[in-house]
């Protein structure tokens, strides 16, 4: 195989890494998104019902807004990553953000009871 050639398989297999990186953070950002969604219709339910802890639900669905719009621009940052590092730390950060949505999502839920 010629140096050409193991040069241009070598950035063909970095591009398809740093795409796998932005999928995941993109995948993330959207799960991020959905539980956000689904934490402020918990607040809203608890709002609708009376509950005294509506303030709980609304701020559980705020933080998990708060959390969707971090996974949303750390899933821009991967896909706009100049390195591969950059990417991986950037998918992270969505994923990590993912959890968060996540956990408010849940604490939402838990104070419409």
């Amino acid at each position: 195989m010629s140096i050409n050639k193991l040069l241009v398989a070598m950035s063909l297999a970095l591009a398809l890494a740093a795409c796998s990186k932005q999928e995941a953070a993109q995948d993330a950002a959207s799960s991020a998104n959905e539980a956000a969604t689904e934490a402020q219709a918990a607040a809203d339910q608890a709002a609708a019902a009376g509950a005294q802890t509506a303030d709980a639900a609304q701020q559980a669905a705020d933080t998990a807004a708060t959390a969707a719009d971090a996974s949303t621009d750390a899933a821009a940052q991967a896909g706009a990553a100049a390195t591969d590092a950059a990417a991986g730390a950037a998918a992270d950060a969505a994923k990590a953000a993912e959890g968060t949505a996540e956990q408010a999502k849940d604490a939402a839920e838990e104070a419409k009871k």
